[in-house]
């Protein structure tokens, strides 16, 4: 059997192996930028050049994980549609005092 790049299985793996990095970056580059602002999923884009529906996806994620937070729904500074504004700073987070309570 001719050893070729169809015929081995290991031949493809350094592509998979970049699309796990690229997802590590994309995903740090989004926490880090709503670290520092409020903004829309589309707002988010325009400005890290990171495609929408991957800033969807890694926005589920955050959420699921408690480090996303959604805080108010108004009209979106980039499309003019109604969008979440979102942030991963927990100091914006809905609900959050950053006042010590003695109870």
């Amino acid at each position: 059997m001719e050893n070729n790049q169809l015929n081995n299985p290991n031949a493809f793996q350094h592509k998979r192996q970049g699309k796990d990095k690229d997802f590590r970056n994309q995903l740090k580059t989004i926490f880090q930028y709503l670290e520092e602002h409020v903004a829309t999923a589309s707002m988010v884009s325009a400005a890290t050049g990171i495609p929408q529906k991957n800033i969807c996806r890694y926005k589920r994620d955050l959420e699921k994980a408690g480090r996303l937070w959604e805080i108010e729904k108004k009209q979106c500074k980039h499309t003019g549609f109604k969008a979440w504004y979102i942030t991963t700073n927990p100091g914006n987070a809905p609900g959050c005092s950053t006042q010590l309570t003695l109870f």
